[in-house]
């Protein structure tokens, strides 16, 4: 009779690799990582760094050590997206893939398909919705029997409204609830504020590919709805006055409703949040009470200005790519000169380490909602909500700073609390690490959470 046998494969010789890490974004997220290697209490003890050309990956490193010299213990390794061997091989060598290759919608599709393949987890900086939902259709059921955690969006986009307005609806004590959770956007500097290309390429991918979109959701089924109190908000003015912190806003549409959705969606199927792989009982009392409080609101995000110019300015860029984008030859032109169609945010080069530096931004969240919530469902339909909270998320730039930041202390939870975290799937970040202290992270890392008012709500 043959004996089973009890031998297990070794761990791989990495705790992450980071993908594209020679790109604008990859080599700030290179120098966060050298922050935490082998820090106290990090659980980052070794990582490497991979793409396809070796030469720019070595100043990519030599850029993110300075001013100390290069660290020889991080391992460069070749891979490439066009290349699914070379991807399953990266995979093979690591817990942890961070991918930093955009646009996803281009080049994302070979990495997730190797990542849950193998088996790896994976985390990613994207803010493309129809990439992002093609990930789930296409990976999500290989992804949970695999046990490989594919998340999205760990990034600007969509981590600090997913953390935002969960911050913002914590702040609603039991006998209230909101009906309503708007964010607003402010970009800020004290110098030019410049955009990273692979944004801008991104939107007007996403522009050209919005029939894909719709197409994508008709195809599949109805995902159930959270239960909110009270009517479907009115739409409100096109343009948007906000005394209470001085910003004009327009809506805006982005990744991060949409993220927001989808946790809201999942909740609504599992309102104590998704079971980890290996929970002890502390840890399934913790994530059912933090999601116990949760209460789902309509969400929406505006961009804002501190003037009115500055709006006409963002509904510009807005037409620009709306029409233009639509075309083959459109979008040559829009790729071809970013700094003239965006009116200058956005610039091939990207911006300088100064303006990276002086860059800032603040995310107000205007939570409106009742004061009771017999107010609420007392089938009076037309009833105004007449309770407001405002929360504010505040960090550095975007995109090079606020965006690494974010993605390291993802990566780190996943590789220190990887019990506590689902076991598979390709989920939201909300979802994944809501739950976590991830926000307490953030916080210790310069990204700020503050209630900045409270109007006719219970204490």
């Amino acid at each position: 009779m043959e004996v089973p046998s009890t031998h297990q494969s070794p761990p791989p010789p990495y705790d992450l690799i980071i993908l594209g890490a020679s790109g604008f974004t990859g080599k700030y997220v290179v120098r966060e990582a050298l922050k935490f290697l082998n820090s106290p209490s990090s659980p980052l003890k070794s990582f490497a760094i991979a793409g396809r050309n070796p030469s720019k990956l070595f100043e990519a490193l030599k850029w993110a050590a300075h001013p100390n010299s290069p660290q020889t213990s991080i391992p460069i390794l070749s891979a490439d997206t066009t290349d699914p061997a070379s991807l399953r091989l990266l995979c093979s060598q690591t817990r942890l893939l961070l991918n930093c290759v955009g646009p996803f919608r281009l080049y994302g599709d070979p990495v997730v398909a190797a990542c849950a393949e193998t088996g790896c987890d994976y985390l990613d900086i994207c803010g493309e919705p129809e990439f992002m939902e093609r990930m789930e259709v296409n990976y999500h059921d290989q992804a949970v029997e695999k046990g490989s955690l594919i998340v999205s969006a760990c990034g600007f986009d969509s981590i600090p409204a997913e953390l935002g307005w969960m911050f913002n609806s914590k702040q609603w004590p039991s006998a209230a609830v909101p009906n309503q959770i708007e964010a607003y956007l402010s970009l800020e500097s004290e110098k030019t504020i410049v955009g990273n290309f692979g944004t801008y390429e991104s939107a007007v991918l996403g522009v050209a590919n919005m029939d894909k979109l719709q197409e994508l959701r008709r195809s599949r089924p109805k995902r159930p709805r959270p239960t909110i109190p009270g009517p479907y908000p009115p739409k409100g003015p096109i343009i948007d006055q906000q005394k209470e912190f001085g910003l004009w806003a327009i809506k805006l549409p982005s990744a991060d409703s949409i993220v927001v959705r989808r946790t809201l969606s999942t909740l609504a199927e599992h309102p104590h949040g998704l079971p980890g792989v290996n929970e002890t009982d502390e840890q399934i009392e913790k994530r059912e009470k933090f999601w116990s409080v949760m209460k789902p609101a309509h969400f929406g995000v505006k961009l804002g200005s501190k003037s009115l110019l500055g709006v006409f300015r963002i509904i510009t860029l807005g037409v620009f790519m709306g029409i233009l984008g639509r075309s083959s030859i459109g979008r040559w032109l829009l790729l071809k000169f970013p700094s003239f169609f965006s009116l200058g945010w956005f610039k091939k080069k990207g911006p300088s380490e100064d303006e990276v530096d002086s860059a800032s931004f603040k995310m107000w969240f205007v939570g409106r909602g009742y004061s009771d919530l017999s107010q609420a469902s007392a089938g009076d339909k037309k009833k105004k909500p007449d309770a407001e909270i405002i929360t504010r998320v505040m960090g550095p730039e975007i995109g090079y700073l606020t965006t690494p930041i974010v993605l390291l202390q993802c990566a780190l939870i996943v590789l220190g609390q990887r019990d506590s975290l689902p076991k598979g799937g390709v989920l939201t970040p909300g979802i994944v690490f809501g739950s976590t202290d991830l926000q307490e992270r953030l916080q210790q890392n310069g990204i700020s959470f503050d209630v900045i008012s409270r109007k006719n709500v219970p204490t």
